[in-house]
């Protein structure tokens, strides 16, 4: 049996151990976090995240070898594996500010980990960090007088929220880099045994240090440069009077292309898109590499452009004002399926909302509190109502920011007889009937396609041509 510990208890580190534990029943797996409040929820009924399936590994293996604790000085004196899963935000001072990843907490960590050591052991990376940062963490480890050795590997998630636990239990691949040393490979093999309890072989694939950190900032910088491409057509279309979602299928059953991350919308979100992006672009800048650095820069850049560029559909649509109106917004998860609000559009789409004095009201089915915080300092701008019915009454539009699948399935007329007409839907996630939205009598803006609207022709300010009329 190994002693498994895993410091932190957020997205990463709860999911990723609670499967680990379900499939190696004869491993002991904590989680610990300094976080009191937030062990005390994996802990009860009312797990701190949402994840679809999560509830159900926990307490599958809860108690039996899966354990939450805020005592991370004794587990990791007790650890042989230690997975690092500490938060690495974007830098807010000092150099690299805005771009470079934040390291105090992962340094800080490494050094905890040094003091309560009495023995050798394996360290995981399992935080999204810069290439080469496992050589640091070696040299504050193996810093000691003690004859203590730690071997450090790199294990990167890609895991995608939402998806997390299916993620888990049939992934891609799993990826591990480490030394090409006997030692390191000695480590490698550890780590690979743990997942060989469910991963086929050949799907775990093991790498030198830097290349799998690096491969972790590239996925999800291609993931984040595949959703800012189709926006910026999606801008295109709106012009010209194709429609986004004919032109992704028509390239996505291009099998060079595929048709994966082509879904027009008000932009990606998230803790890690925005943030490994801007990691990826430092990193590029202290290498001299400044035309690279600019190509990676243009996608946030984008994907900025692509909710500003909404907000401007919204005003421009409601007769150039929307102060004082009623503005419904559904969703407040960077996707649908979690809890998350981090780096979520809708966050920023709310605020550029109340800017225009508009009075707001947020709802959703999982991530309302999580909004709450992130709007706390708003106040009474911006109302929260988990009744999606209620928060459309007397409003005199929706803007769609998460494609939930039950805000699909609301009933739509009873809502356009609750509003104040004309009724206005803004569809940032194309997910909703808009030919049936339209014929219920709302005025219908989607994403990268000429909107339906029940008025008489007439210019419209962004485009340059007149907007469809049925």
């Amino acid at each position: 049996m190994a002693n498994i510990l895993c410091i932190g208890a957020g997205y990463v580190g709860g999911p990723t151990m609670a499967v680990i534990a379900k499939h190696c029943p004869d491993h002991r797996v904590v989680v610990v976090d300094i976080n009191e409040e937030r062990i005390a929820a994996w802990n009860s009924d009312q797990l701190p995240i949402y994840e679809p399936g999560l509830k159900e590994v926990v307490e599958e293996a809860r108690g039996r070898n899966l354990f939450f604790s805020t005592e991370i000085d004794r587990n990791i004196a007790e650890a042989e594996i230690i997975f690092v899963s500490v938060n690495t935000p974007t830098k807010t001072f000092g150099r690299g500010a805005g771009k470079a990843a934040d390291l105090q907490y992962w340094e800080k960590t490494a050094r905890r980990i040094l003091d309560n050591s009495t023995e050798s052991k394996i360290v995981v990376e399992k935080s999204t960090l810069p290439v080469r940062t496992a050589e640091a963490m070696e040299r504050i480890l193996n810093s000691n007088d003690r004859g203590i050795f730690f071997d450090v590997l790199s294990n990167p998630e890609f895991l995608a929220e939402g998806t997390a636990i299916a993620d888990m239990e049939a992934p891609d691949r799993v990826l591990i880099g480490g030394r090409g040393t006997s030692w390191g490979s000695n480590a490698v093999t550890a780590i690979a045994d743990i997942y060989a309890h469910w991963v086929p072989k050949e799907k775990i694939l093991t790498t030198n240090l830097w290349s799998a950190e690096l491969s972790k900032l590239t996925a999800n910088a291609f993931l984040a440069q595949r959703i800012s491409s189709i926006n910026a057509i999606a801008n295109l279309c709106e012009r010209t009077e194709a429609d986004v979602t004919e032109v992704a299928r028509a390239i996505g059953m291009d099998s060079r292309i595929g048709d994966k991350f082509l879904k027009a919308g008000v932009g990606f979100g998230g803790s890690c898109f925005k943030k490994d992006i801007l990691n990826l672009v430092y990193l590029c800048e202290r290498f001299d590499l400044h035309e690279v650095a600019r190509y990676w820069e243009q996608v946030v850049e984008m994907n900025e452009y692509q909710k500003a560029s909404f907000v401007s559909k919204i005003v421009d649509a409601m007769f150039n004002t929307i102060a004082g109106k009623r503005i419904a917004v559904f969703g407040a998860a960077f996707k649908a399926h979690t809890s998350d609000t981090r780096e979520s559009p809708a966050i920023d789409v709310c605020r550029a909302l109340v800017e225009e004095q508009a009075e707001v009201v947020v709802t959703d089915p999982e991530a309302l509190a999580n909004a709450q915080m992130d709007l706390a300092d708003l106040g009474d701008r911006v109302r929260f109502e988990p009744d999606p019915m209620a928060a459309a009454q007397g409003a005199h539009a929706i803007v769609l920011l998460t494609d939930w699948p039950e805000l699909a399935e609301l009933d739509y007329a009873s809502i356009h007889a609750t509003m104040v007409q004309p009724a206005f839907i803004f569809d940032g996630r194309n997910s909703l009937p808009h030919d049936e939205l339209f014929e219920l009598g709302f005025n219908v803006v989607p994403t990268g396609s000429v909107p339906l609207m029940h008025f008489q022709d007439r210019p419209n300010s962004r485009a340059g041509f007149s907007l469809r009329r049925h």
